[in-house]
């Protein structure tokens, strides 16, 4: 059922953070009017086969991967991109179901992921002050007047963008680009290249003698359509509202309101306050929904807002994304885990290692250190151990691209190396071959956890 006094527009009588000021309220009536009668891109159905794949992390059973870009952009959008994105991310499931033993549920911060929370209204260059870009479904990046002003025709364009990219992701899962043998010959390719080759190629090594088992017992891509299809999720912060009221949609099955922007939403760490605005929008859709959890999140607060975003505690409902930095994780993170373990509240922990660890380089540059992030993953996966959770995936800020934004790797890029190939707008991000060796890395972790015979994950045992 609908939360009690729960609508669509019932945010708009709630504080909000993060939004523009869109100078033509009339024309964003109209674009929102118009998107209300544009189809859904996303179906209730599909989320909530999400739902049922997160219900399994909840308990264990299965690792979260969510990954892709801190904004995309519409000048980024090409087939190329798009498919380049999807094979890390297909290579890095890969790596982590056969390291984890467990089924990866994987979703892509892809086809809706526009519009970008920021720290401050403005921003000020040689003197001139502008407002903040904040995503291309708001206003543009470039640092001119025109550009910063915000503009409701935007989201029709991300609309589109989204629907052509959530188009393209539904062909490449499907129609065999996915198929477990050839992302397995990429990841090959990867370990040959890479100068920590001998760390990787026992894994490696031991998903080849797996494939050529199951075809020699007659499992292979024409006979069993799991080798040669997977299921991709999309998703993206739920950060312009009036975007997601206009995209939000009645289930004809079972009469429940669904966010059909993406099949997975989630709230920021500057917006979750419990009488805000968008904590009321997330908890009145069906969708599966996350909520980033950052170092000045309290206990008592964290969990009042599962019972407002879950108040069923179903699981599956609700994923939390730890983002603490790795200096803080073990210290911040442990008591959270603590209260609501001791609440009883179902939840899936995700760690997102990117946006506590973004450091401003000496040449100027934002960045993020490889080290750092390893690090923080490895802390969440300490204090998990610790507490008696499941450590229940990852949140990676990504991109298929040879970037140069994060520092470190297996071929140790240096600050003095940034320039030559930085290209965000807003996040460093992990490039191509640095999000494969984080996942090699992970399936460590995750391979000498999971052997442990007396770990038995409390949510799941309750």
């Amino acid at each position: 059922m609908t939360a009690r006094g729960w609508n669509p527009a019932s945010w708009r009588d709630m504080p909000i953070r993060q939004v523009p000021e869109y100078p033509d309220q009339d024309l964003l009536a109209a674009t929102e009017r118009k998107l209300a009668g544009w189809p859904p891109l996303v179906f209730a159905g599909e989320a909530r086969r999400l739902k049922h794949s997160l219900a399994q992390a909840a308990s264990g059973q299965a690792f979260v991967l969510q990954g892709g870009d801190c904004a995309e952009g519409f000048s980024d959008f090409s087939a190329n991109i798009i498919r380049d994105t999807f094979r890390v991310l297909l290579q890095m499931a890969v790596v982590l179901t056969f390291g984890g033993g467990l089924p990866v549920v994987k979703m892509g911060r892809m086809a809706g992921q526009f519009a970008k929370p920021r720290s401050s209204d403005v921003e000020t260059v040689a003197g001139e002050t502008l407002p903040s870009y904040r995503g291309d479904i708001i206003n543009g990046p470039e640092f001119t007047s025109a550009a910063r002003i915000p503009d409701p025709a935007r989201m029709e364009f991300a609309y589109l963008q989204s629907a052509g990219t959530l188009n393209l992701l539904r062909a490449f899962a499907t129609g065999g680009y996915a198929d477990l043998h050839q992302v397995h010959q990429w990841n090959l390719g990867f370990v040959a290249r890479s100068p920590l080759a001998d760390r990787y190629r026992d894994l490696s090594q031991r998903i080849d003698e797996t494939l050529n088992f199951m075809s020699a017992c007659g499992m292979n891509s024409i006979t069993a359509p799991q080798i040669r299809e997977t299921e991709f999720y999309t998703s993206h912060e739920a950060l312009l509202l009036p975007y997601e009221q206009a995209l939000t949609r009645v289930d004809s099955t079972s009469g429940d309101w669904y966010a059909c922007s993406a099949h997975f939403l989630w709230i920021g760490d500057r917006t979750r306050q419990p009488e805000g605005a968008h904590v009321e929008f997330l908890r009145g859709v069906r969708n599966p929904i996350g909520m980033k959890v950052g170092p000045s999140m309290d206990a008592d607060e964290l969990v009042r807002l599962t019972e407002l975003l879950n108040p069923a505690n179903e699981r599956g409902r609700l994923t939390l994304i730890s983002r603490m930095g790795a200096d803080k994780v073990e210290t911040r993170l442990s008591p959270l885990v603590r209260a609501l373990r001791r609440a009883g509240r179902e939840v899936v922990w995700l760690c997102d290692p990117m946006h506590g660890n973004t450091v401003k380089a000496a040449n100027d540059y934002k960045t993020r250190s490889f080290d750092a992030i390893l690090a923080e993953v490895r802390g969440f996966f300490n204090v998990h151990a610790a507490e008696g959770t499941w450590p229940g995936g990852v949140h990676v800020e990504m991109t298929g691209q040879d970037v140069t934004e994060c520092v470190g790797g297996a071929r140790r890029l240096s600050e003095a190396d940034l320039s030559e190939r930085y290209q965000t707008f807003c996040d460093p991000r992990l490039n191509a071959e640095q999000s494969l060796e984080l996942a090699f890395l992970i399936a460590e972790e995750l391979k000498s956890r999971r052997v442990r015979p007396e770990f038995v994950p409390s949510q799941a045992a309750q």
